[in-house]
């Protein structure tokens, strides 16, 4: 399976922002993109790349401004990109600070993307970028967004001044066209692979200004999510009601039929239910490890209406109450019958 794309959550922080200030209703825009507001809490949590790019998409149609994206990117920059841009805007010319961009954009930014350089004739290359997964929406206006970094990269080295022959997205129009020239400062036009047109020597230029340095050792990196179980697992987990999960909702997050989802499930050995029943506990024990939440809030939180039926599902889940778990966890023991961990035999597989 095709590795599923994954960002930050810090990167949807910026889109947010951009909603508030303009008077739109922040809330209104996660309920359409159907994503959680509790996200910009957890800045360094991996969400998909797709809900980045829906919000985006909402946010747009929020505000009536195609332009948000161009308009975000060269408001936060290169750097504002945090490891990532500080990796490389410090390297030592712009080819290289390119070729950092290619090894470490999926493991600080964002999975299932390419960026890099591509011959484009005798005197340009193009500093492409692609998304390598499906995403059927807001893929263009991901492309606009990418596109005001990689401008931010190269005037980091070439000087603000700078402009490319032109800068390319796909598809089959551009709204908004003109104002986004604007915002970049050079024309835009419309092909097969999204970039921004460079000299063949300007990949020599020299860094004027590498920044300063940063202890960015406690930034873990993005997880490679390759088999579909892991996949429909992390989706799981980043859905705020798990009794709102249905196939159809999952395999709308992934991009796949409702067919082919359950046949490689079962080539798996794992059933939908029992991968909604792992989730659900690993949630719930983690809700448990906060004693700050009541059995009734965690109930709640997890899509129960009644707590008794919380507590009876987890006790056959565990064999043990959901307050005799947090009780067993704070003395160090937290053991039952598939309460072990949420690791160990949890998946129901069914070889």
């Amino acid at each position: 399976m095709t590795r599923l794309g994954l960002t930050r959550a810090r990167s949807i922080g910026a889109i947010t922002d951009a909603v508030e200030q303009a008077g739109g209703s922040v809330a209104r825009v996660f309920a359409r993109a159907e994503m959680s507001q509790s996200l910009l809490q957890e800045p360094d949590r991996p969400i998909l790349l797709r809900d980045q790019a829906c919000l985006m998409a909402c946010a747009v149609d929020e505000l009536g401004d195609p332009t948000l994206p161009a308009r975000l990117a060269g408001r936060v920059g290169a750097l504002g990109l945090g490891p990532l841009g500080r990796v490389v805007c410090s390297a030592d010319t712009l080819r290289d600070a390119i070729r950092r961009a290619e090894m470490a954009t999926p493991e600080l930014l964002q999975t299932a993307t390419w960026t890099g350089l591509k011959p484009f004739d005798a005197a340009h290359v193009l500093y492409g970028y692609k998304v390598t997964e499906r995403m059927d929406v807001g893929r263009q206006l991901n492309e606009v967004l990418a596109l005001g970094y990689l401008l931010d990269v190269v005037r980091h080295f070439m000087g603000p001044g700078w402009r490319p022959e032109r800068a390319v997205v796909t598809g089959a129009a551009l709204p908004g066209r003109s104002d986004i020239e604007a915002a970049f400062r050079c024309d835009v036009t419309l092909g097969g692979v999204a970039g921004v047109l460079i000299r063949r020597e300007d990949l020599a230029a020299r860094n004027p200004a590498p920044p300063p340095p940063a202890n960015d050792d406690a930034i873990a990196p993005l997880p490679a999510l390759s088999d579909l179980v892991s996949c429909v697992e992390h989706v799981l987990m980043l859905q705020p009601r798990l009794d709102r999960s249905s196939v159809e909702w999952v395999c709308g997050r992934l991009g796949m039929s409702r067919r082919t989802f359950q046949r490689r499930l079962s080539d798996d050995g794992v059933t939908f239910s029992s991968l909604l029943q792992h989730v659900l506990l690993r949630k719930a024990q983690s809700f448990l490890s906060d004693r700050s939440m009541s059995i009734s809030q965690i109930a709640f939180e997890l899509g129960y209406a009644d707590p008794a039926h919380f507590s009876r599902a987890f006790s056959s889940w565990t064999g043990v109450s959901p307050r005799g778990w947090r009780n067993r966890r704070t003395c160090g023991h937290h053991e039952g019958k598939m309460g072990r961990s949420p690791e160990e035999g949890a998946l129901g597989r069914t070889d």
